[in-house]
């Protein structure tokens, strides 16, 4: 009896330490991704605050009634550097996924940031065509969205590990479709990308908010801190870019324009 006592014993004791790892682990995903968006958006406000000005004479082009793009906002906005700045953050988060497991923990975390800063850049421009209050609103919608999904992703005990090739795929389509309509310019496609883009990162909210629980199961027992480090920083990396793209829909459906 003593024997099955002390086995029962080991067995919660090792229960409660995956309990407390887990949850130290996901308050670093966490917390990593709030960072992460505190750069964005402040690289965002920053960079649209030296992009336009209110004198005439200090600008280069009108943006509205009162404000002209100064040279520094024409040549990230329109010249042809604004490709190289539109299509730097799927560079750099691809290039990011392909040699994370070359860095170390602390050098995944320091590009994290910087490819933060690099989006904030790319998405500074919503500053120039919503009102300053459209863009908190929304922001407020997409925070409140995302706790609730990235919660059932967490506490559900359906298994949605099947719905990752499928929104996967999904994300590609919405990458070709935004690509074709920069051409087309379509505001009827615009919509339909809108409201698609929204319901497959709300399911990717969910989908890798669990990947991360499991994934951290998984390897709690191996004790390799290393790789469980790099796990949290690409875990935040997910969910940072789920967050962005779904305030980025819903900006583009909800947003008052300027």
């Amino acid at each position: 009896m003593a024997d099955v006592n002390t086995i029962r014993t080991t067995a919660g004791t090792r229960a409660a330490a995956i309990d407390e790892g887990l949850r130290a682990h996901m308050n670093k995903v966490y917390g990593t991704m709030s960072v992460g968006m505190l750069i964005t958006f402040a690289a965002a406000w920053a960079i649209s605050g030296l992009a336009v000005t209110t004198d005439p004479a200090a600008g280069v082009a009108q943006l509205s009634a009162s404000e002209y793009l100064t040279q520094f906002g024409y040549t990230l906005y329109a010249s042809p550097l604004k490709w190289v700045v539109m299509f730097a953050p799927l560079v750099f988060v691809f290039g990011f996924s392909a040699m994370i497991n070359r860095m170390s923990a602390a050098t995944a975390q320091t590009v994290f940031y910087a490819f933060a800063a690099v989006m904030g850049i790319s998405i500074s421009s919503i500053f120039l065509v919503f009102t300053g209050y459209s863009i908190a609103q929304v922001f407020l919608i997409t925070a409140i969205a995302f706790a609730g999904l990235s919660l059932w992703g967490y506490t559900t005990k359906k298994d949605i590990s099947g719905w990752g090739s499928f929104l996967i795929m999904g994300v590609i389509g919405l990458i070709v479709a935004s690509i074709v309509n920069i051409f087309l310019a379509s505001s009827a496609l615009m919509f339909a990308i809108s409201m698609i883009g929204v319901l497959i990162f709300a399911g990717l909210t969910a989908y890798d908010t669990q990947k991360i629980k499991t994934d951290y199961l998984a390897h709690a027992h191996t004790g390799d801190t290393e790789w469980l480090g790099k796990a949290a920083i690409m875990g935040a990396l997910n969910l940072y870019l789920d967050f962005i793209n779904m305030f980025i829909l819903l900006l583009q459906l909800l947003g008052n324009r300027e």
